[in-house]
């Protein structure tokens, strides 16, 4: 099983630059290589955006494994992400 996450940033801010560590950190961390993430910049595709529904940058979008879910922020609290996104290191 790998997860699919989405992260979606408002151009190269100090803030999405951070988001973009912070979550390359967690996911390499805590699932071991069995992601995938793909970084959405909203300048370079608002149709993309609003067809998600994001209404504020940074957000994550875990799409898989389901259920799908969505945290807003620089993801810098590490427990909070892992919560919020329902994280768990995959089974070895």
């Amino acid at each position: 099983m790998k997860y699919t996450i989405k992260l979606y940033i408002t151009g190269q801010t100090a803030r999405s630059l951070r988001a973009i560590d912070n979550l390359k950190r967690i996911c390499d961390g805590e699932l071991l290589g069995q992601y995938e993430l793909v970084v959405i910049d909203v300048l370079e595709r608002p149709q993309l955006a609003e067809d998600e529904k994001i209404l504020a940058t940074p957000m994550v979008v875990k799409e898989l494994p389901p259920p799908i879910r969505r945290i807003i922020g620089d993801l810098s609290d590490t427990e909070r992400v892992l919560l919020g996104l329902d994280l768990r290191p995959l089974p070895s």
